[in-house]
């Protein structure tokens, strides 16, 4: 297997209140996004929202689960200030602050917040990796 990833699909309990969440963000749907399913480019992979249940089953798993998920989604931007902001952002567009930005034991600044669903999101600065002009981001 390469050391890629394509595409991350979060299954969402309401796909047009999710929509519009991500509307709010500013992210633009691609063309490609269906009436069952919502797509979005995300730098080099794509990012896409579709019903819970029918995620589940394509998966051929149940669809029942709470509590953390076990991974987290991440936004790196250039500064502290930026991780305020990005914050404030996703607050105003519905989203919970799940945890106040604050500065990180290796150096960084973060906070969380989670978007209608519960999916955790974490806005990050981090001084040891580098953002690309075109917004990707570089390990070091």
């Amino acid at each position: 297997m390469q050391q890629q990833i394509h595409f991350i699909t979060l299954g969402v309990a309401d796909l047009a209140r999710s929509r519009a969440f991500y509307k709010a963000l500013g992210w633009q749907e691609s063309s490609a996004s269906q009436e069952a399913i919502a797509f979005y480019q995300a730098g080099s992979l794509a990012f896409a929202l579709f019903q819970r249940e029918a995620l589940a089953e394509d998966a051929n798993v149940p669809p029942a689960g709470s509590g953390f998920a076990g991974f987290t989604l991440a936004h790196n931007v250039e500064s502290e200030a930026a991780v305020l902001a990005l914050l404030e952002e996703a607050v105003a567009a519905g989203a919970t602050l799940v945890r106040p930005a604050d500065k990180v034991f290796w150096g960084g600044f973060r906070g969380y917040f989670a978007d209608p669903d519960g999916f955790l999101w974490e806005a990050c600065y981090n001084p040891f990796v580098t953002l690309e002009a075109d917004g990707s981001l570089r390990l070091s």
